[in-house]
């Protein structure tokens, strides 16, 4: 989140970006006698902190030799900006990203094992570390604080520094030349990006008093209706809230949607479904109670194990998380609150009294939701158990906390305590272990 500075720069940066863009679909305009690109396609990856461009995919005319090629062959600019830490003038300003690998594929789509199979398309990933390339930018502030949505138009640049040669055709040589080298020409981006794990996720919406709740959900590649899987629903922060121009943005602008579906995050190979509402960022209560109402449709409707429902929390999902654990406690099996908002008196006793534990993680200098938020609630959360006569052993267990310091986190944002927390796969592991009572839970 980010406090506005002024509506006017804001509008006429992004009149600005969206002059200079190049609408998906349109061709390079750099195709000549020898062929030329066909088109540059854009790949995305969501790391800790947030979506990035984290691969281009060049198409030709025909296969590329890729004995031809290294990380010198091309270049790529892309945006300096973060919309944690940069103001939206910086869009447009771009800088050099790091190549790390070179070479070619058969579809507009990286191989994990960096090497060359026959095709036209050249793929050129960018090393992760680079500031540039996220695609996260500023939506709409319709108050001092700002949404954020996915930019339809990257401004991904590629330049192609050398010759690009067909395979030849009798196995020996370069082969023919596909495209000449033109360094002084920086190409945009041609087709819409191919978005890695997001766009694995289908869209819905529940509709419940006159009040529509966006979201998007996964289920396993191998769904089976017969089988059981747990449910981990991830609740956004304030900033990932629908605003009528951003569906999707809750799976793009950090981690915890996408984590669940990656053994190198969780360091487990369960099937999970994954569940990401957008709220509407009206209060808490009312949206506990769509969420709730939309639990209850889409346990019915997937093959959802009742005693393996989670919820998962960035900064204003907290609050969501103790309305509902209050409200409906048989629906949850746990929950992880990073960089949350503190519970009340009234969810700790209903939290404590259904026994459903929680990890909280917060970051010692949160600039936004002070630190002493988090540990009271946590002091709250333990004396409820111990009030029911658990020893301070026994709560500590059930009710765990993290506080982190600086150091841990990868980026300054020091509100963004769900980074250190999910790059921590001790702790996820730990949420998927959470299991309701046999009998409870439906």
């Amino acid at each position: 989140m980010r406090l506005r500075k002024g509506l006017a720069p804001l509008i006429a940066t992004l009149v600005l970006a969206g002059a200079s863009g190049t609408a998906y679909g349109s061709t390079s305009g750099s195709r000549g006698p020898d062929g030329g690109i066909r088109s540059i396609t854009p790949i995305t990856t969501v790391y800790t902190y947030g979506q990035k461009v984290s691969a281009v995919a060049i198409e030709y005319d025909a296969a590329v030799n890729p004995g031809t090629l290294d990380t010198g062959t091309f270049s790529v600019t892309d945006t300096i900006y973060n919309f944690r830490f940069n103001p939206i003038e910086d869009l447009p300003k771009l800088a050099d990203r790091t190549i790390t690998h070179t070479y070619t594929n058969s579809v507009a789509g990286t191989r994990t094992d960096h090497r060359s199979s026959p095709g036209r398309y050249v793929i050129v990933e960018l090393d992760p570390a680079d500031t540039g390339g996220s695609t996260v930018i500023v939506s709409k502030c319709p108050t001092f604080l700002c949404t954020v949505k996915v930019n339809p138009e990257l401004p991904t640049r590629v330049v192609q520094r050398k010759d690009v040669h067909a395979q030849p055709g009798r196995g020996s040589g370069k082969g023919p030349v596909l495209a000449r080298a033109t360094p002084r020409e920086s190409r945009p981006v041609t087709e819409k990006p191919v978005n890695q794990v997001v766009d694995e996720f289908t869209y819905g919406s529940f509709l419940s008093g006159g009040m529509v709740v966006p979201y998007h959900y996964h289920l396993p590649k191998n769904y089976q209706p017969g089988r059981r899987y747990p449910l981990m629903v991830v609740l956004p922060g304030h900033g990932m809230g629908w605003d009528g121009d951003n569906l999707g943005v809750q799976l793009a602008a950090d981690i915890p949607a996408t984590a669940w579906l990656q053994p190198e995050w969780t360091g487990s190979s369960e099937d999970v479904i994954v569940l990401a509402p957008q709220h509407q960022r009206v209060g808490g209560a009312a949206e506990a109670d769509l969420l709730v109402k939309l639990l209850d449709q889409f346990v019915g409707q997937f093959s959802v194990d009742t005693r393996r429902v989670y919820a998962t929390t960035v900064s204003y999902g907290s609050q969501l998380l103790w309305e509902a654990f209050a409200k409906r406690p048989d629906l949850f099996a746990g929950g992880l609150v990073t960089g949350g908002f503190p519970v009340n008196a009234a969810q700790a006793t209903a939290i404590a009294t259904a026994e459903v534990p929680v990890w909280i993680t917060h970051g010692e200098h949160d600039h936004l939701l002070n630190v002493s938020g988090a540990r009271n609630s946590t002091a709250m959360l333990r004396q409820a158990y111990e009030a029911r006569g658990k020893s301070p052993e026994q709560a500590a267990d059930v009710v765990r906390y993290t506080e982190y310091a600086d150091a841990a986190f990868a980026l300054p944002d020091y509100h963004a305590s769900f980074g250190p927390t999910y790059e921590d796969a001790s702790i996820l592991r730990w949420l998927l272990a959470q299991t309701k009572p046999a009998g409870a839970g439906g």
